[in-house]
């Protein structure tokens, strides 16, 4: 399927890679009625769309409230088999669903989607939480601006709502331009404090839903309850990495090698999951303000030579690596303790210690991505 916000185009392909239907229905409710009913033919079936985690993330959950199987096909190895299909990158909605089917014919241990109303919940309010977090910030940026017109050389960097409050005070304006700046940088204030309010009630749920799960998450220095709701959100299965160099490649802490001959070189990663990229960030920063592990870590990288951006790099994998053990132990604990659950076969455990005995910046990438079906895994993990 190739998922829209109004409509999708599907197309039901055989596993010999035989295409034997192929359709574009709306995303209504007839719509999906007469979607369903057009594929009712075929009753071993297994939904294979692409965005789970995005555009396609409507219809996918819609599908298994019917209990339909749905796998997410990444955008990424669906634009691949496009090109290799068609030898060009035109795109349509008939071409986009084709190469859908392929990689979901051809492709084992692409990432089930399972209804977690847990993680679910867990998803609308970090997302919520996120946008409290971008709407204070772009208000702080209006009220300096306007406290700069009002007050020679404005205010300072860190200013908070109370603080400005009290700066205002100090600001006795004649002319009517003036007022009104005073009048607006008081109702941005008192925006302000109402996204304090909202995002103090935000942070304290989201804290009783993430000690909830039973995550260790909260006990690494620098994750917050929104940094390690985003991390459960977005990693959901931690199984699904095979070892920590995958986890970092997914996480865009791992150095691409760009070597080339003799030339022997790696390049700083642009990919990966972005929003999980700034947790590890910001868990960064908070360790580089405090006498931490992390600060001392990141002190021996630069005595050793490395720049302050390489050293930080380097502190962010090992940051990726503590996270990934964290959570693997996580999720043994739980399979070990859960009703009629026991210890599988996971990833190897020794290759997660968060003590790695070379530079992580040196780390590779890990290596091409294995065929073998992985084996079943609960539900929800």
């Amino acid at each position: 399927m190739d998922p829209h916000k109004r409509t999708v185009t599907i197309e039901v392909m055989t596993v010999d890679e035989v295409v034997v239907g192929g359709e574009r229905f709306t995303t209504d409710a007839d719509g999906y009625r007469e979607m369903l009913g057009f594929v009712a033919r075929w009753p071993d079936r297994v939904w294979a769309i692409e965005g789970c985690n995005g555009i396609g993330r409507h219809v996918a959950h819609r599908l298994l409230g019917d209990g339909q199987e749905v796998v997410d096909v990444p955008p990424k190895l669906s634009a691949r088999a496009r090109l290799f299909a068609t030898g060009q990158g035109r795109k349509t909605d008939a071409t986009d669903a084709h190469s859908v089917a392929l990689v979901g014919t051809r492709m084992t241990g692409l990432r089930p989607v399972v209804a977690d109303e847990q993680l679910e919940v867990l998803r609308l309010l970090v997302d919520r939480r996120r946008a409290l977090g971008d709407e204070h910030t772009r208000k702080v940026a209006q009220l300096h601006r306007i406290v700069l017109e009002l007050l020679p050389g404005g205010a300072k960097k860190d200013l908070s709502a109370a603080q400005a409050r009290r700066l205002l005070a100090t600001v006795r304006p004649r002319d009517l331009v003036g007022k009104t700046r005073k009048r607006v940088a008081s109702e941005l204030v008192a925006d302000l404090e109402r996204i304090y309010t909202r995002t103090k009630d935000a942070d304290k749920e989201l804290k009783a839903l993430v000690q909830a799960t039973g995550t260790h998450l909260l006990d690494l220095h620098g994750i917050g309850p929104s940094g390690a709701a985003r991390l459960l959100v977005e990693v959901g299965d931690i199984s699904r990495f095979p070892d920590r160099n995958h986890f970092a490649s997914w996480t865009g802490t791992a150095p691409i090698d760009a070597s080339s001959g003799d030339h022997v070189r790696h390049r700083l990663s642009r990919g990966g999951n972005r929003q999980i990229n700034r947790v590890l960030h910001l868990m960064a920063v908070v360790q580089l303000r405090n006498p931490t592990v992390g600060r001392a870590y990141y002190d021996g990288r630069k005595a050793n030579g490395k720049t302050s951006m390489e050293a930080m790099r380097c502190l962010k994998r090992r940051l990726s690596d503590q996270i990934y053990k964290t959570m693997l132990d996580d999720f043994i604990t739980a399979r070990t303790a859960g009703p009629g659950g026991q210890t599988g076969n996971v990833s190897d455990s020794s290759a997660t210690s968060s003590q790695p005995t070379t530079g992580s910046s040196e780390k590779p990438l890990p290596g091409p991505a294995t065929t073998q079906p992985k084996p079943a895994l609960p539900a929800a993990s």
